[in-house]
């Protein structure tokens, strides 16, 4: 199974594979999403980079960072320092920007299961 998964509703990304990059618990990862403590973006890609996604999730001053293609494959992975923990809910997408609309990141479901979109 696919550590990322595109659904007709957004994406579904496997809690362990954010448990990895902010070395947590993958059982805890759902409760911290809920919580805010982990937040996302979701960023679609335009022009040359159409049919890409860029998904990226914040917590405790770390980002994880996910280019992936349309099948869910990651293309791209980076985890990195960022100086404060960004709102995304507050702030649309740099593609989304362009096309003036907001797309909402992915979202938690059970851990061990996958952290999902809930549009």
């Amino acid at each position: 199974m696919s550590e990322v998964r595109l659904t007709g509703g957004g994406f579904e990304v496997e809690a362990g594979v954010l448990a990895s990059a902010f070395r947590l618990d993958p059982a805890g990862v759902p409760g911290l999403m809920r919580s805010g403590a982990i937040t996302s973006r979701c960023e679609t890609g335009v022009d040359e980079d159409a049919g890409r996604w860029r998904l990226t999730f914040y917590h405790g001053g770390r980002a994880l960072r996910l280019t992936v293609d349309g099948t869910g494959a990651i293309l791209r992975r980076a985890t990195f320092d960022v100086g404060r923990q960004p709102r995304p809910e507050s702030s649309p997408s740099l593609g989304d920007q362009a096309k003036g609309r907001r797309q909402q990141a992915p979202r938690p479901t059970e851990p061990g299961s996958r952290a999902a979109d809930d549009h």
